[in-house]
């Protein structure tokens, strides 16, 4: 069996935590305080390295800290870097069950071989017909822990997909496809550090490449939905309340809209989440069967599926994205004005949204 990566989850090492310090801000939660366009959550995530941070992100945190956001990116392939000793600053040194990273690796490898040989197990399909969330399914087929450190819900989810009774028929189950040679093309992907670092080097070279750039307008900057306070509900005479959601939205170039308010509300439909939000288009990027005049109802918890719309965040701000599935089942995402197609699979769930309906001016 391939080796493990036992840091395979640290693909952004970085020199956040180093200027923290330095810089006496005392916790990470003192330097989110100074940062309200980026969660605690994401913030902790961005400084431990398990997700890349955007340029626009490095730049606010860089000038939270006073550094140049430059200066916050490590290159993984100085032979001074060592990741293990990075990673001993942020969490003590790693102390790895085998037995336990051997069953996560093989879980992995597992779901890997059983989507690719099902044109149709899409992440869509996934989440709507067995309840896998995109993120769980990422942290599931990146080894982030073994089948029996899920939940309940997760487990059954699993044992439905390979069509097992229970968690010892799929252990057994993936053990005998690991014997018969069926998981060999997809182990080495799951936890082999060289992938990983190829990753790293390649997107901090990306940001490395952006923060050279002039940084956008700050009106172009996305401030998180989530942070977002909603209206007071309105009472109905029937004694039913309707709930107001804040509408957002102003026309950048290029088909982007900026998170911007509006003094606007929507109603929101009975589906919406907490966060739900309104999002005027001002432009119609996807044609004449969405004008520019419409508002959205967008739900930053719901993952899109296949025949719908998208919301996604990018650098300069957000894109509305028409939602079809190629012929190898990929989700992929479309928009008319300006002629653009984005492999929706492939982005970060936590910037891609689902549009709940559509409110025609």
């Amino acid at each position: 069996m391939t080796a493990i990566d036992v840091h395979r989850a640290l693909v952004f090492p970085n020199c956040i935590r180093k200027f923290r310090k330095q810089r006496n801000v005392g916790s990470l939660l003192e330097l989110s305080e100074r940062l309200p366009a980026i969660t605690y959550i994401r913030l902790s995530k961005i400084e431990r390295g398990e997700i890349f941070a955007r340029a626009g992100e490095l730049r606010d945190i860089g000038r939270a800290l006073g550094v140049d956001p430059a200066r916050l990116l490590i290159d993984v392939d100085d032979p001074a870097f060592d990741i293990a000793e990075w990673a001993e600053t942020l969490q003590g040194a790693v102390i790895a069950d085998p037995e336990a990273e051997r069953r996560a690796v093989l879980l992995a490898a597992a779901v890997r071989a059983r989507r690719g040989a099902d044109p149709a197990l899409t992440i869509a399909v996934l989440e709507s017909e067995y309840g896998i969330a995109p993120v769980v399914l990422s942290r599931i087929e990146n080894a982030l822990k073994p089948l029996d450190r899920w939940n309940e819900d997760v487990r059954a989810a699993l044992r439905r997909v390979f069509d097992v009774a229970n968690d010892a028929a799929l252990m057994a189950h993936i053990e005998a496809l690991r014997s018969e040679g069926k998981l060999d093309a997809v182990l080495p992907l799951v936890a082999n550090p060289e992938l990983r670092l190829a990753k790293s080097r390649a997107r901090i070279g990306a940001l490395r490449q952006e923060l050279e750039r002039p940084a956008p307008a700050p009106s172009a900057e996305v401030v998180a939905p989530a942070k977002t306070a909603a209206p007071e509900p309105v009472v109905e005479p029937s004694g039913e309340a309707l709930r107001l959601l804040p509408v957002f939205g102003t026309p950048l170039a290029d088909g982007l809209i900026a998170f911007t308010p509006t003094g606007a509300v929507v109603e929101a439909p009975r589906n919406a989440g907490p966060h739900a939000y309104g999002l005027r288009l001002g432009r119609p990027t996807l044609g004449a069967g969405l004008p520019g005049r419409a508002t959205l109802v967008v739900d930053p918890d719901r993952y899109p599926a296949t025949g719908g719309l998208a919301v996604v965040r990018q650098e300069g701000g957000l894109r509305v994205l028409s939602v079809t599935a190629d012929r190898q089942g990929r989700m992929l995402g479309y928009s008319e004005s300006p002629d653009l197609e984005f492999a929706i699979d492939t982005l970060d769930p936590a910037d891609v949204a689902a549009v709940l309906s559509a409110v025609f001016e």
